[in-house]
């Protein structure tokens, strides 16, 4: 079977086509978000995408992910987090948020800007 496709693309293939069989609010209202998410990761790492392609359906995955979160709320990073750990237990993801000070603003005053500003908090203590 991976002579065919990729992993990861097999992967993505099975997450997009269990979208339609999500069931519950919850798991319904996160699905698109935590499925694009999954596939990202799919395309970093091909032992995860074949993780995700040996393991539950996606909708067995978004039940797990939306367990517990009746009436109430989760954040995005936990939604995907339990995700990535319901097909490989132990795994986490890890996140960089940088702060762009000129954002929008940059795009009148000047021509196409890559970056932003970064600025170490710690050179004002």
């Amino acid at each position: 079977m991976s002579d065919i496709k990729s992993w990861s693309e097999q992967a993505a293939q099975k997450i997009k086509n269990g979208i339609l069989a999500v069931t519950g609010r919850e798991g319904k209202a996160m699905a698109a978000a935590v499925s694009a998410a999954l596939i990202d990761f799919c395309g970093q790492d091909a032992e995860f995408a074949q993780a995700v392609v040996q393991g539950g359906t996606f909708a067995a995955c978004m039940a797990d992910v939306a367990n517990g979160v009746k009436g109430g709320a989760i954040s995005d990073l936990d939604a995907y987090k339990r995700a990535v750990r319901f097909y490989f237990p132990g795994a986490d993801i890890r996140v960089r948020m940088t702060i762009d000070l000129v954002g929008d603003a940059a795009q009148d005053a000047q021509p196409e800007r890559t970056g932003g500003i970064i600025l170490n908090l710690e050179d004002y203590l």
